[in-house]
């Protein structure tokens, strides 16, 4: 987390542990609201719980990972590696139980149930529907990246060195699919040159028009990264606007320039293309300082991608305003249902858990 870069898993294991002491605190994983009637103070809400194959017996083991033999492209890693149908979705779960896929191979169904010494793998189960009866609802759905795929200008999906913001972040952990090393997925070389194209789809009337809040300080953070990995590299910041909101982000952002091979380039990426034989990446931008159009080759581009409210994409069944942007628009006055984090607006994790905590309470 900023400005520190501690890792958020002290922060999760505290409240995971909260939770379970809490008997008034019930969690459903796996699950969705399919559904919500009634009116403040008495609503009731229908959730769908989709079958996990694996029940509270589960120690965590692994067992059944270690003989199961499907691989399916590991979506936690943004497909930047596989893993087995049997399996952890991730080193920080809730609660801490494997899952089986649906896809796994019937021989592997076999080998798994046989595997687990505690009998924990039950392939009987079946997707449940629960009514809850409750006088409140808070909306904290989160948000998903924006599919970069969409902005045919940045070349993303096309050249294999361009990664989004969130792929550079699994690389740079130690239980991503790189083992924490930044690393050019073309050839798993280390990069000398990497620029980041910041609003990419953010800012942008064509795909977000808003500002997300959170790219620049990525941008940042993932710039300390690579300097920590790699310290003769040479690192390029295009950007429209540089958005360090606070004093302590503006000084986390004034430590950075002082790095003489931190380069910040006012300019937005307009287009890109890929270097016959080298898979380096040719990016052009007009620099908006000089007004000279700028053409720079690097050996990898991040693409600082924007975050898309939850909601938006798949719309809550349930009686609620959204703004054009597609984030809940909270009405005091009505009350009953309240959005919170970036359910209502672009956050961060301070500002989300600060937001949360007042709705609960």
């Amino acid at each position: 987390y900023f400005p520190k870069l501690c890792p958020p898993t002290c922060g999760l294991e505290i409240n995971y542990r909260r939770i379970k002491d809490n008997k008034n605190i019930k969690v459903f994983t796996l699950s969705e609201v399919q559904n919500v009637s009634g009116s403040a103070g008495d609503y009731t809400v229908t959730v769908k719980t989709a079958p996990r194959y694996v029940n509270e017996n589960c120690t965590a083991c692994g067992e059944c990972a270690k003989v199961c033999e499907t691989e399916i492209s590991n979506e936690f890693n943004f497909g930047m590696d596989r893993r087995k149908a049997a399996y952890l979705p991730h080193n920080m779960a809730f609660p801490m139980r494997y899952v089986m896929d649906p896809a796994m191979s019937t021989d592997d169904r076999d080998k798994v149930k046989a595997a687990c010494k505690y009998d924990a793998v039950d392939f009987d189960m079946d997707e449940k529907t629960i009514d809850l009866k409750v006088g409140a609802i808070v909306w904290n759905t989160g948000w998903s990246p924006y599919d970069a795929t969409k902005i045919d200008n940045l070349g993303f999906g096309r050249y294999q060195n361009i990664v989004t913001n969130m792929m550079l972040e699994r690389m740079a952990s130690l239980n991503g699919p790189t083992g924490g090393k930044i690393v050019r997925p073309s050839d798993d070389k280390a990069p000398a040159t990497i620029a980041f194209a910041q609003c990419a789809g953010s800012r942008d009337e064509n795909y977000l028009p808003y500002c997300s809040y959170i790219c620049c300080m990525a941008s940042l953070k993932h710039a300390t990264y690579l300097r920590a990995q790699y310290p003769e590299a040479k690192i390029y910041i295009y950007y429209i606007d540089l958005r360090t909101p606070g004093r302590k982000y503006e000084k986390f952002y004034a430590n950075l320039k002082t790095d003489k091979n931190i380069f910040f380039i006012k300019g937005k990426v307009a287009e890109v293309s890929e270097e016959s034989g080298t898979g380096n990446i040719t990016l052009v931008a007009e620099n908006a300082i000089t007004g000279e159009k700028a053409r720079q080759t690097v050996d990898m581009l991040v693409l600082a991608t924007g975050m898309q409210p939850n909601c938006a994409i798949d719309k809550p069944n349930a009686d609620l305003s959204f703004n054009a942007d597609g984030f809940i628009v909270n009405d005091f006055k009505k009350g009953g249902m309240f959005a919170a984090g970036c359910a209502n607006k672009p956050a961060d994790v301070v500002t989300s858990n600060q937001n949360a905590t007042g709705m609960a309470l």
